[in-house]
């Protein structure tokens, strides 16, 4: 088993290479709003990005899916209707998001 040091060297180094090959804006844009809303759906999430970028629904969800299960910085969990997830940025990386793409 990995100890969370290590871990989060991995993860710090996932999330530099997701953001390196960010050349719209779009992903950097993506994690500040997780920074600043703590939790959010893709549909509320596509409203927010689709007001400064040109980005389809599917990819907005494509996007915090890898962010999810790639990079290991989101907790997810079930809207009570059943309908929808509801993702949060873990509080032990926030620390690192704001390290990697600056303060909100």
């Amino acid at each position: 088993m990995r100890a969370t040091a290590e871990i989060k060297k991995v993860i710090e180094s996932r999330l530099r290479k997701y953001v390196s090959r960010d050349k719209t804006g779009i992903r950097r844009e993506m994690l500040k709003l997780f920074l600043k809303l703590r939790s959010i759906t893709i549909p509320r999430m596509f409203e927010y990005l689709n007001q400064q970028f040109s980005i389809s629904y599917h990819s907005v969800a494509a996007m915090v899916g890898i962010v999810a299960s790639r990079l290991g910085i989101l907790h997810v969990t079930r809207a009570k209707d059943g309908t929808t997830s509801i993702y949060e940025l873990k509080e032990q990386y926030s620390d690192l998001v704001v390290r990697i793409i600056g303060p909100v």
